[in-house]
C-alpha cells in the first residue's frame, strides 16, 4: 500500500512505527528536519521536509498514487487543506485528524466528504467515550466494547483478595464457571499473552474478553466488585472535559474545576446539570472544600500530563476509588499506571490506532490501541473466503503473538474456545501485538 503522512508529530511518529513492521511504502512530510531525522532513523520510510499544503510537495510524496493519505499536523485547518489537494490530485483514500467537535457534525462532515474527504477522527470524542464508559461500569480499569457492546474486553487488577491469584489458568477453570477469557496480562511493564499453565499474580492488570453476563464473574474473580457511583470531579474543561461532563451528567452529580476565569464563565453558560468551581484543581484545600472525600471518580483532562497525573494521586490519597487522567507524554503512562492512577487516556495513541484500521484489510470493523501496553485489539468481520473458517481454533495455525477472544454470531456473543469453529458473518475479537497484526489480518481476508 502507497501511504502518505503529512505531519510527523507524536501522532504521525506512532503511525510511522506501526506501519514501519508491515510492507508499505510510506513517505512522511513535516516541515521540522529534527523530527524527520530522528524518524527515518528509527524506521524504513521516506521523509520530506516542508508544507504539507504545497501541491508540487505532495506531488514529489506521491500523494497523486497514494492509497491513502493521513493529514495528522496539529492544524484543523492544515488537515483539511492537504487532504483536499491530495484528493484532487488522486489520492484513493483520506483520512484527516480534528480537534473541533463543529468539523465532525452529520452537516459538516457531509459536506466534506463530497469535497474529498474521506474521513475525519476526532480523537477529543473517542476518548471521552472510553472514559463514560469506564465509568458506567465502575470497578474496571478500561472496557471496550465490541459489536454493540455484545462482547467486552476489560482490564482489571488483580487484588490480594482475588480467589484466582495463584492459580493457573487451567486451575482456575476447572474450578470457576469462566465467562470470560484472558488474553493478555500486563505485569511490570511487560505484555504477556496468556496459556494455560500461566499463573495470576497481585497486581497483574489482566485484559480479558467476555459478553455481559461475565462481567460480574471477572470483578469477583479478580476481587473486584460493582461500586454505584453518584459524584464525579472533572478536572479541566477542555474539549474531552466537556464532552464527559455532558454524557455523565445524565447520571451523576458533577463538579468541573476550570483555573482560566473566562472559560469557567463559558462552561457555566454551557451546562445546566454540572457545577463549575473556577479555582486550581491541583490545590488540595480546594478539592476537600469541594466534597473530594465524597466523591466517586475523579477525572483530570487538562492539557499538563504532570498536574493530571498528580491530581490523581492526592485524590486517590484521600481515598477516591477510581481516577482517570489524561497522560499526553508517551513517556509518563507507564509512570502513571506505576503510581496507582486507575485508567490513563492518550489522545495520539487512540488518533493512531483508529486511523491505522484503514491499512489493515476491509474485514477489521474496529481497531483499540490498548494504552499501557504495545498491542491492538481489533475487531474482524468474516468473508465466506477467509482462511480462518477451515478449521477448528485448535487446529488452525494462528500467530504465537496473537489470541482469539471472543465471537459474535448474529445476535449472541460468547467467549472463544480451540473447539470453536469461525463461520461467516461472524464478528471476531482478535488481540494481537504489533508483530502479529499483520498475520492474523491475512487469516481474515
Amino acid at each position: 500500500m502507497r501511504i502518505v503522512v503529512a505531519g510527523a508529530g507524536e501522532v504521525g511518529t506512532h503511525l510511522a512505527k506501526m506501519l514501519s513492521l508491515e510492507n508499505h511504502e510510506m513517505v512522511i512530510i513535516d516541515s521540522d528536519e529534527e523530527r524527520l531525522q530522528n524518524l527515518s532513523a528509527s524506521c524504513d520510510l521516506l521523509t520530506l521536509e516542508g508544507n504539507v499544503t504545497s501541491k508540487n510537495l505532495l506531488l514529489e510524496a506521491g500523494a497523486d498514487k497514494a492509497d491513502l493519505f493521513i493529514a495528522v499536523t496539529p492544524s484543523d485547518d492544515t488537515n483539511i487543506v492537504a487532504a483536499l489537494i491530495a484528493k484532487k490530485l488522486g489520492a484513493a483514500l483520506t483520512v484527516v485528524r480534528v480537534g473541533n467537535d463543529e468539523l465532525i457534525s452529520r452537516e459538516n462532515r457531509n459536506m466534506y466528504q463530497r469535497l474529498g474527504i474521506d474521513s475525519m477522527v476526532y480523537p477529543e470524542k473517542i476518548a471521552s467515550r472510553e472514559v463514560t464508559n469506564v465509568l458506567h461500569q465502575a470497578g474496571v480499569t478500561n472496557i471496550i466494547d465490541f459489536s454493540g457492546g455484545r462482547l467486552s474486553m476489560l482490564a482489571v487488577r488483580m487484588e490480594r483478595n482475588a480467589p484466582i491469584v495463584g492459580k493457573t489458568l487451567e486451575e482456575a477453570g476447572g474450578i470457576y464457571e469462566m465467562e470470560y477469557r484472558a488474553v493478555a496480562v500486563l505485569r511490570e511493564g511487560q505484555t504477556i499473552i496468556p496459556r494455560r499453565d500461566f499463573s495470576f499474580e497481585v497486581n497483574d492488570l489482566v485484559y480479558v474478553v467476555t459478553n455481559h453476563a461475565g462481567i460480574k464473574a471477572i470483578l469477583k474473580h479478580s476481587g473486584n466488585e460493582w461500586e454505584e457511583m453518584h459524584q464525579v470531579m472533572i478536572l479541566g474543561g477542555s474539549h474531552i472535559g466537556r464532552l464527559i461532563a455532558k454524557d455523565l451528567g445524565k447520571r451523576y452529580r458533577i463538579k468541573i474545576f476550570e483555573a482560566n476565569r473566562e472559560k469557567a464563565y463559558r462552561l457555566s453558560d454551557m451546562f445546566n446539570n454540572a457545577l463549575i468551581i473556577h479555582g486550581d484543581g491541583t490545590q488540595i484545600d480546594l478539592l476537600v472544600d469541594e466534597g473530594l472525600k465524597n466523591t466517586d471518580a475523579f477525572v483530570a483532562v487538562t492539557g499538563d500530563s504532570e498536574a493530571n497525573i498528580l491530581s490523581c494521586l492526592l485524590a486517590k490519597s484521600m481515598g477516591v476509588r477510581h481516577t482517570v487522567a489524561e497522560v499526553e507524554k508517551l513517556d509518563y503512562i507507564n509512570l502513571a499506571e506505576r503510581l496507582g492512577v486507575t485508567t490513563i487516556i492518550n489522545k495520539k495513541l487512540i488518533a493512531a490506532a483508529h486511523i491505522y484500521r484503514y491499512t489493515l484489510s476491509g474485514t477489521v470493523s474496529k481497531i483499540k490501541h490498548l494504552t499501557l501496553t504495545d498491542a491492538e485489539a481489533l475487531e474482524f468481520i468474516v468473508s465466506p473466503k477467509s482462511e480462518i473458517i477451515r478449521h477448528p481454533l485448535n487446529k488452525t495455525c494462528f500467530p504465537e503473538h496473537a489470541i482469539i477472544g471472543g465471537v459474535v454470531r448474529g445476535t449472541e456473543g460468547f467467549v472463544a474456545t480451540g473447539e470453536t469453529q469461525i463461520q461467516p458473518g461472524d464478528h471476531v475479537v482478535v488481540f494481537a501485538m504489533p508483530q502479529a497484526v499483520n498475520a492474523v489480518s491475512n487469516l481474515f481476508k
